[in-house]
């Protein structure tokens, strides 16, 4: 059954400042990779695609608010029609059924999700929300025919031990994240990363049936490159800076930072492989890096702050309180309209794409 560890879902609503409203870097991954998702479905998909099947079942794990959600599903489903028409040489046939699963934690707002899904929805497939974290089983077993997740497995169940003890070599200081400057903290994020990616991995195992597929899309770092030298790393470590700044004010204090950890691992390409490759239920049909729409594009002060602020005012609100959020991001403009960041010279993550098939 589910776990529920530390939840820290993003920013809901649909105001200026949600993650509906601020999730289009994620998107554009997402419609980068969208035919090569479908084509890998229409060759790897090893199903029956006929009324013996009876209902087709589709998991977005990590749902969050939408639209992003909702896109990728009906290309999921677009794919599989296509192949159904093609395996059965465009036969009559009764259409499949679709049923889709919205996963996200407990605490994501689900009423947005679903306030937003586009009305044509209801003529393509059943929906339903399955609070849960990912790092336990949400579903049944041999429940879900294709299995989806973007932008994160980097999120973890928990903040490492000791890297919140002043007494640990693993401590992080007045880091708010790991950004591989510390070797004894990152080899805390390491250990925890692979604890919770071999839960994912397993989970999905129990839920997926054999034949299926799994895709995962998200975002890691190059071999031998430290988050501290890519923009995410600095823009994250400049929150940081920020919230010192505001212990010297008086608007919190440096031991609640030194409490404050954000928990969230990007681990290097090869790392991860390691640790899918652990997993003996599923076959890797892909795992490559793909070129990120934006990746090329100085993005603006304000993007990056709106797009960080809508990632991360969950888990700062819940440590600090809810007063410090705007006072801490305009610091944050304020400083990055100072010292802006210099794209040049900043080291590019990974996009990866993954295709897994369960045995």
């Amino acid at each position: 059954m589910s776990t529920f560890p530390r939840s820290y879902p993003m920013s809901g609503g649909d105001d200026q400042h949600s993650y509906v409203n601020n999730s289009s870097y994620q998107i554009a991954a997402i419609n980068s990779v969208g035919e090569k998702t479908r084509q890998w479905i229409i060759e790897k998909l090893d199903l029956p695609l006929n009324s013996d099947l009876g209902t087709f079942r589709i998991a977005d794990y990590g749902c969050s608010t939408g639209p992003n959600t909702f896109h990728v599903v009906q290309g999921i489903i677009d794919a599989v029609k296509f192949k159904q028409l093609e395996d059965n040489n465009e036969k009559s046939l009764l259409p499949l059924e679709f049923q889709v699963f919205f996963n996200d934690q407990p605490n994501n707002d689900f009423n947005t999700l679903f306030r937003t899904q586009p009305l044509s929805s209801e003529l393509e497939y059943f929906s339903a929300g399955v609070p849960g974290s990912f790092h336990g089983q949400v579903l049944p077993r041999n429940t879900v025919h294709i299995g989806h997740t973007s932008y994160t497995t980097h999120w973890l169940s928990n903040v490492p031990e000791n890297v919140d003890d002043k007494n640990s070599p693993a401590w992080n200081k007045n880091y708010i994240q790991c950004n591989n400057s510390i070797e004894e903290v990152t080899k805390s994020y390491k250990v925890q990363f692979a604890k919770d990616m071999k839960l994912f991995l397993e989970a999905r195992a129990e839920e997926i049936v054999p034949g299926g597929l799994m895709i995962v899309l998200g975002q890691c770092l190059p071999d031998g490159v430290p988050l501290f030298k890519t923009y995410q790393g600095i823009l994250v470590d400049t929150i940081g800076d920020c919230l010192v700044d505001m212990a010297k004010s008086g608007l919190t204090s440096e031991e609640n930072i030194g409490l404050f950890t954000i928990p969230a691992y990007f681990p290097q390409f090869s790392e991860l492989k390691t640790e899918i490759e652990k997993n003996r239920s599923f076959t890797i049909e892909t795992m490559e890096s793909v070129r990120h729409p934006m990746e090329d594009i100085p993005l603006s002060n304000h993007f990056l702050i709106s797009m960080f602020r809508a990632i991360l005012s969950t888990i700062i609100k819940e440590h600090f309180g809810e007063d410090v959020i705007d006072e801490l991001f305009e610091r944050v403009a304020k400083k990055l309209a100072k010292y802006p960041i210099d794209f040049t010279k900043c080291e590019k993550n990974v996009t990866y794409f993954i295709l897994l098939k369960r045995k």
